[in-house]
């Protein structure tokens, strides 16, 4: 009797289980998609502060060629562009020299030797705020692309007195290949997470691809002093430390998009996304908790399908369109309101392969002690 009544409480518990994942996940949709759509721009101000453009370069050279004349073309009235050759083997440092002759507003810094303990990419980084002349300070890097001549308008117009940070969406350009597919959703997602978080209050992280803050805050902070040991995360860890919900602003005007190239190979993307993922075991406790949650609630949502075969199916198979059904709507919007293209109807395929890759990045982020970076 008591293995009779083990055997039909399994298959109940196994669908209550399921269906408080998706609930959690369908809960967590609802939220971020409802900030996300009644996201409305600031009014432009008619005094604009001025700002510096900051790109760090290692080997670009060829970048720089096409990300400098974009940059020199913005329609924003007051700005200055830093560029820091970050200890490059090419001929940079010869194209800057030229640049920096012809364009008075450029400037260069150039590091040659990095300090054993200090990551490079965050010593380069700091001198080039530190040269910076004003106190709003952008960032981008070099194989990124402003969509248009006025996305510095658009990013810092959405900045006000009281913020010292606003998170710019830096999506991926669109290539041949499932992989490509992979990973613009993969960034669209994580992009909806950031800025929706963000608007609800709770802002954790932003792409170093497209972000602003404020030079007086990260001297006064002493930059990237307290997560000096961890290789990657520069300004995403330097937000996670200072944000609030108060000082942190939002842009999702399409003019504001920065596309960016991405990576060629799984075997790149997968270093490039434990980097990435391993930086997120630094944030705040509470930060940590409210992604683990959304990120064990889509993985057990997805690959505990076997639930769906119980005799109470219907249940789990309801909710489970109804995510899909949501988070399809969300991408649709989220993509849309940007004015970039995106499969949306490929969604629930990719949905499931992120699951399987959530978890395999994901874990092997929480134990890889040394992550790889460009040298």
């Amino acid at each position: 009797m008591d293995f009779y009544l083990c055997c039909q409480l399994i298959p109940f518990a196994l669908v209550v289980l399921v269906a408080a994942f998706l609930g959690v996940q369908i809960l967590f949709l609802i939220v971020l998609g409802t900030a996300l759509l009644r996201w409305k721009p600031l009014q432009l101000a008619e005094e604009r502060p001025p700002v510096s453009v900051i790109v760090c370069a290692h080997d670009e050279a060829v970048n720089l060629r096409e990300l400098v004349p974009l940059l020199l073309h913005q329609t924003y009235p007051n700005a200055e562009l830093i560029i820091v050759d970050d200890r490059s083997n090419d001929d940079t440092y010869d194209f800057l020299l030229e640049l920096t002759a012809a364009v008075p507003h450029v400037k260069m810094v150039r590091v040659t030797q990095t300090p054993g303990h200090i990551p490079g990419k965050k010593f380069a980084l700091t001198l080039g705020i530190r040269a910076a002349k004003n106190d709003v300070v952008v960032v981008t890097d070099a194989d990124c692309r402003p969509v248009g001549n006025d996305w510095l308008a658009g990013l810092v117009g959405q900045l006000t007195p009281t913020q010292d940070f606003v998170i710019g969406i830096s999506p991926y350009r669109q290539q041949p290949g499932f992989l490509n597919l992979f990973i613009r959703y993969e960034a669209w997602l994580t992009s909806i997470q950031m800025a929706g978080f963000a608007l609800v209050g709770m802002p954790y992280m932003g792409v170093g691809r497209n972000l602003l803050y404020r030079k007086a805050l990260f001297l006064k902070s002493k930059g990237f002093n307290s997560h000096l040991h961890v290789t990657s995360g520069d300004d995403d860890l330097f937000l996670n430390e200072h944000a609030t919900a108060a000082n942190v602003g939002v842009c999702l005007l399409p003019q504001a998009v920065v596309m960016s190239d991405p990576k060629s190979s799984w075997r790149d993307f997968f270093i490039q996304k434990t980097r990435h993922l391993s930086a997120g075991k630094y944030y705040r406790p509470g930060h940590r908790l409210v992604l683990a949650i959304f990120g064990i609630s889509l993985m057990a949502s997805t690959l505990l399908l076997p639930a769906l075969l119980t005799p109470l199916f219907a249940i789990t198979i309801a909710l489970f369109l109804a995510r899909w059904a949501i988070l399809t709507a969300v991408v649709y919007t989220f993509t849309h309101r940007l004015k970039v293209r995106f499969e949306w109807w490929w969604v629930p395929v990719l949905d499931f392969v992120y699951s399987i890759y959530y978890l395999v990045a994901g874990t092997s982020a929480l134990v890889t002690k040394k992550v790889r970076w460009k040298n």
